[in-house]
């Protein structure tokens, strides 16, 4: 086992295929916080490596409905500190997991129903921590990047929903 509870052969995976080891510059491929419409294409693109035997990819879109009322407005804002503390997010989850890239991104603004609203991906040599890697990468970013969901709701009410 190596630094980061991974086995010896991860690493030299991701050694052999020229990579930064986990947590040092390079991993993070992709970060951001963007009015204009996401793209799985540039998320994707962003992980890809020689060395990558998995890549997983997550995409949070706005659904119609939300505690079973509907929804007809929706907006996102962030604080300016929004990109940092992605930043911050991405850093611990590649020094905690082998992976070999990282992409996340976030939208802001009005959106619509069936839009692309948040990104996340990770690639690694397997798939275990590489699926691993990509639900905490999500998860993080809801519970600590700042940014927040405007709703409002067919019934005339609305809500802000606050990611941490």
């Amino acid at each position: 086992m190596n630094r980061n509870g991974a086995d010896d052969q991860n690493a030299d995976d991701q050694n052999a295929a020229g990579r930064d080891a986990p947590g040092r510059d390079g991993v993070i491929r992709l970060l951001g916080v963007r009015e204009t419409p996401l793209s799985l294409d540039e998320v994707y693109d962003a992980v890809q490596a020689p060395g990558a035997g998995a890549v997983a990819v997550f995409t949070g879109t706005v659904r119609d409905h939300d505690h079973a009322r509907a929804v007809t407005a929706l907006s996102y804002s962030a604080h300016p500190t929004a990109e940092q503390r992605l930043r911050a997010v991405m850093e611990k989850i590649a020094a905690d997991h082998p992976v070999i890239a990282l992409a996340a991104v976030h939208r802001v603004g009005d959106l619509r129903v069936g839009d692309i609203a948040v990104i996340a991906a990770a690639s690694g040599a397997h798939r275990p921590e590489t699926f691993d890697a990509c639900r905490r990468l999500i998860d993080d970013l809801k519970a600590e990047v700042p940014i927040w969901k405007h709703q409002t709701f067919a019934d005339g009410g609305d809500e802000w929903v606050g990611a941490c």
